[in-house]
This record gives structure tokens, C-alpha cells and sequence, in this order.
């Protein structure tokens, strides 16, 4: 089983990512660990990678969609999870055009939907566990607030990442993604358009739902 997963930051797809790789032996890849192995393994790829970030150019898109495929091959035997890949629509027909080349199936794309300032809301009081980043922890949602200052889910430390407090920032990254001309939801229509030909099904989630809810509408449309 192979699937796309897309959602705003603050929509919860990193917990729903991670109950699909427990419960399918999923492999679940992000975007920024694919950059992170191949540059710590000093792979080919990676070389190439680190010259751009280095220069604090982007790094474009003949070396990542590469870089993503390999990881695909390696990690994925089982089937995979990717999580925060394309963002754009260039790069969402590159990919798609990768995998058919490759004779690489895309089983399934999921989008949890969640409106922009829910969402900011929701990153603004995202709490990160140091044992498990997918642990959810938030001070502004009932459900899953921390135990004071200790992860809910295992007691370990929380963490705040700087720029979850920084709404400039968050805006940055929000016009990136709902951006449904060129930007990341725009990706995820392309695929959404796509699975008219029987072979991607494409699922839309409500993310304003718990995470028990959401996990629940979810497997129900998993064959």
C-alpha cells in the first residue's frame, strides 16, 4: 500500500502517519529525512544536495526527485507513507511522472482539510515530545494536552520549536500550502484530478475532527 498524504501544518497528518505505519508496516517518510539521510550518508545525491543548501539555494527538482524515489526503493519495500512531498504543482507532475516511470503504484492520497487560522492555532500550541515527535501533545486542545510539562502519551520532555511561535513564519509556510494555483493544495487537486483512471483513490478527511475520528474515517476508506 502505497500513499500520499497531505494537510496543512497543525492538521495532525504526522499522527495519522504514524497510526498508518503502525498499524500497515508502513514505511513513513518525510521530506526533511529523506534530505537529512542522504546528506548524512553522503550519498551521490546527497553531494549534489548539500551544495545548493550550502549556498542557500533550493535544491532543485532533478536532484530530489531522485533522492525521494530512492528512499521509496529502499525504505518501502512494504509499502510506503510520504509525508511532506510535493509542495507545488511542478513538482507534483514531476513525481507523478517519476513513479510511472518506475512502475511504482500510488494506491492511495489522502488530504486532511482544516481551515487557515484553525490550523495556525493549532501550531501555536503544538508542544514536541523529545522521545517521539508523532506523540500529540497541544495546550490549546483539550484532548491532548501534555500532563504539565511531560509528553501525555509517554512522560517524556516537550520542546517548542521557535518558529511554531512565530506567526510570520507560519503565514509564510500557510501561503505555500494553500496556494491552489501553483502551491501545495494545488499538488494535491493535481492528484485528486487523477484519480478519475480507477487506480488512486483520493480521500478527503475532515481535520477540525479528533484524532480518533479522523483515524476512524480514515481506515474506513483503506481497501
Amino acid at each position: 500500500m502505497n500513499i500520499l498524504i497531505f494537510g496543512p501544518n497543525g492538521s495532525g497528518k504526522g499522527t495519522q502517519g504514524e497510526l498508518l505505519k503502525q498499524k500497515y508496516d508502513l514505511a513513513h517518510i518525510e521530506s526533511g529525512a529523506i534530505f537529512r539521510e542522504h546528506i548524512g550518508g553522503g550519498t551521490e545525491l546527497g553531494k549534489k544536495a548539500k551544495a545548493y543548501i550550502d549556498r542557500g539555494d533550493l535544491v532543485p527538482d532533478d536532484i530530489t526527485i531522485p533522492m525521494v524515489l530512492e528512499t521509496l526503493r529502499t525504505k518501502g519495500a512494504k509499502g510506503w507513507l510520504l509525508d511532506g512531498f510535493p509542495r507545488n504543482m511542478v513538482q507534483a507532475r514531476k513525481l507523478w511522472e517519476a513513479l510511472q516511470k518506475e512502475g511504482m503504484p500510488l494506491d492511495y492520497v489522502v488530504e486532511i482539510q482544516l481551515p487557515r487560522e484553525i490550523a495556525r492555532q493549532r501550531i501555536m500550541g503544538r508542544r514536541l515530545c523529545k522521545v517521539n515527535n508523532n506523540h500529540p501533545n497541544n495546550i490549546y486542545i483539550e484532548a491532548i494536552k501534555p500532563a504539565g510539562d511531560k509528553c501525555r502519551v509517554c512522560g517524556g520532555e516537550l520542546t517548542v520549536r521557535n518558529d511554531d511561535q512565530d506567526e510570520a513564519a507560519i503565514n509564510k509556510r500557510h501561503d505555500i500550502y494553500y496556494n491552489t494555483t501553483d502551491g501545495t493544495l494545488a499538488a494535491a487537486y493535481f492528484f485528486r484530478d487523477l484519480a478519475g483512471d480507477g487506480k488512486t483513490k483520493y480521500i478527503v478527511l475532515d481535520g477540525e475532527g479528533s484524532i480518533d475520528s479522523i483515524r476512524e474515517a480514515l481506515l474506513a476508506q483503506l481497501d
